[in-house]
């Protein structure tokens, strides 16, 4: 069976984006088409400036809210990626693999280093190196397809290259994963700013849609979505990027096309008003079944401690051959 692997980072509470961009398609599809593993990748938010207990808080909750949008502990592994000594282990060996230009190209790097050069922060070495991490995340597990948005296709890409680079000097040691995309709304742009990527961690929340949003704020932020000059509503990315983004997000919630559901349409309002409507319903039963998990954090911790035994289970093979293969001598 087909291997994936996949986390979310619990930098900020998850959006609308994390839904559409990934949970969805991990409940839907993934959970029951292949041998699945999905972390909440905690190291990951150690790059940047952090407060420690936000950091607990929010890992909690986005395992409860993958818990509550359906993810079963049955059917996949769902985890703590701290609560796995191999992601570190793995990593250092992935480090001693990579170049410094490969690291220093990654777009993300570059992005978050100036911004937070811009603001008179320090830029953390781990900021530098933590795809290297997430290639270990990948690797660790013999992960043939990452499902990621397109703003992490380069991480992926950077993965492949060191499991050849590493299999082809040490012998083959790791399976050479690929990144998978879901057809529609694989990047949920900012509602306020349809040129930037809905994220969880900017300062103002105008234009981000939070899965725990209660439904009238919802349908106010989507109400208030900027929107492009003119009247006619179409498809157009690259002209149209409000339009664009709404009917992407439309599309995703009911299944459609957006290019197909754009006729559907002769004013910006009715849009609105049916994509409110989409995403409210959509998220309903998950907030409701949020409510529920958060109040029993006895079972939120068993699935977390399963899901941990069992990826130590998978993933300690791998990286003790990994260990054997570059040199080091085996331990007791």
């Amino acid at each position: 069976m087909t291997r994936i692997f996949s986390g979310l980072k619990p930098t900020g509470h998850l959006t609308l984006g994390n839904y559409l961009g990934a949970l969805h398609r991990w409940v839907e599809a993934d959970q029951h088409q292949a041998d699945a593993l999905f972390c909440v990748v905690d190291l990951h938010a150690l790059t940047v400036e952090h407060d420690p207990a936000r950091v607990r808080r929010l890992s909690r909750q986005a395992a409860t809210l993958m818990l509550a949008a359906g993810l079963d502990p049955a059917r996949c592994n769902l985890f703590v990626q701290s609560h796995v000594d191999e992601h570190a282990r793995l990593s250092y060996l992935l480090e001693c693999t990579a170049t410094d230009g490969e690291l220093r190209r990654m777009i993300q790097y570059k992005e978050k280093g100036a911004r937070a050069a811009a603001s008179g922060q320090s830029v953390r070495l781990s900021l530098l190196t933590y795809p290297v991490l997430m290639a270990a995340d990948i690797l660790a597990y013999g992960t043939d397809e990452v499902p990621v948005g397109e703003d992490q296709t380069q991480h992926v890409e950077l993965a492949r290259d060191l499991a050849v680079r590493f299999n082809q000097r040490y012998g083959h040691t790791f399976v050479v994963p690929k990144a998978t995309r879901p057809p529609v709304a694989a990047r949920v742009m900012d509602l306020q700013d349809p040129t930037s990527k809905m994220g969880k961690s900017h300062e103002s929340g105008a234009g981000i849609v939070y899965l725990l949003d209660d439904a009238d704020l919802v349908r106010r932020k989507i109400m208030r979505a900027v929107t492009d000059s003119g009247h006619e509503v179409e498809y157009d990315k690259e002209r149209r990027p409000g339009l664009a983004n709404l009917l992407e997000i439309l599309a995703a919630c009911i299944g459609g096309n957006p290019a197909e559901l754009a006729p559907v349409y002769t004013s910006y309002g009715a849009l609105k008003k049916d994509t409110a409507d989409a995403v409210v319903e959509l998220l309903r039963p998950l907030r409701e079944r949020h409510a529920e998990l958060a109040a029993d954090a006895g079972y939120v911790d068993a699935v977390l401690a399963q899901g941990s035994e069992r990826a130590r289970g998978t993933a300690r093979p791998r990286v003790d051959a990994a260990y054997a293969a570059i040199g080091l001598l085996p331990g007791r």
